[in-house]
């Protein structure tokens, strides 16, 4: 999840719902509320880490922003020198990813399918939006990742991306890679606040409308793919608050125009293959998720 977060384009709560670990997730940070403090007072701190699922949720984050930490600097060096083998693994584990979520929705209809088409249609407006140059300060990130962290834990919507539209990424992502505790204290702060008040809604959401929540969140995953296409001619650019140049506007190009507009090759070979290693990866997962739930 955590590598997946960092990301523009791809969401944790998509690795999340593939593994099947989804509604736990959610179950878990629903018991998060102000009875906690009573459970504390009555019962001790070893009871109330059992009622939010302590040892769940404890290994989880630790293993996401241990990922994060780790995982940023490659990836940023990744998206740089070989973006296309990089798009084309996340094309793939999305594409994969959309078929995998298909297989939960235990009835279809026509309004089931308009919410289908309604995510797709947002989803794709959005990635269609350019970025926005918030200033960074502490408020702006703190509420920039109480609004990522609710993309975050949303199969489809990726957090990072959000992110990048509010013109927040890149400062954050730097924060992350030079450890700036108190931005990364901050944004921390906006993600619990942030998760706590919409685990709620999208838990009882898949609890009351299970089918029609899954085809509106698999819509707003499919509607994602243009976003990590991976040929692209960068139209315009912008300056960030680094003062590097980074894209602001691109343009999906075919393999053939790539090459033919960019005069570079356009790797098909290596990109076939990321994205198949994506496909094979989801793939792993739904089925060690199936062994471990019938081991249970």
């Amino acid at each position: 999840m955590g590598a997946a977060d960092v990301v523009p384009g791809v969401s944790g709560g998509t690795i999340a719902f593939i593994t099947g670990i989804l509604d736990t997730l959610l179950d878990s940070i629903r018991r998060i509320r102000p009875s906690l403090i009573t459970i504390i007072k009555e019962q001790g701190i070893k009871a109330a880490f059992i009622h939010i699922n302590g040892p769940f949720l404890v290994p989880l984050f630790a293993g996401i922003l241990t990922s994060i930490i780790t995982l940023a600097k490659l990836i940023s060096w990744l998206l740089v020198t070989h973006p296309i083998p990089v798009w084309s693994f996340f094309f793939g584990l999305i594409l994969i990813s959309v078929v995998h979520m298909l297989k939960q929705v235990n009835r279809f209809s026509i309004a089931k399918l308009a919410l289908f088409a309604i995510g797709v249609v947002i989803a794709w407006g959005i990635t269609m939006l350019n970025p926005i140059a918030l200033e960074p300060s502490y408020i702006n990130i703190f509420f920039g990742g109480a609004i990522a962290i609710c993309a975050m834990i949303l199969p489809g919507i990726s957090g990072s991306f959000i992110l990048l539209l509010l013109g927040l990424y890149t400062f954050v992502l730097g924060a992350v890679k030079s450890l700036d505790l108190a931005v990364m204290a901050t944004f921390a702060l906006g993600c619990m606040a942030g998760i706590l008040s919409f685990s709620h809604v999208l838990s009882a959401l898949l609890r009351k409308y299970h089918d029609a929540t899954i085809l509106f969140l698999t819509g707003l995953m499919l509607g994602t793919l243009g976003k990590i296409w991976p040929w692209k001619q960068v139209i315009s650019w912008r300056t960030n608050s680094a003062g590097e140049q980074v894209p602001l506007a691109e343009h999906n190009l075919s393999p053939w125009q790539f090459e033919h507009v960019m005069q570079q090759p356009a790797h098909m070979a290596w990109a076939i293959a990321a994205m198949l290693a994506g496909i094979l990866l989801v793939w792993g997962l739904e089925k060690f998720a199936k062994t471990r739930l019938n081991e249970e």
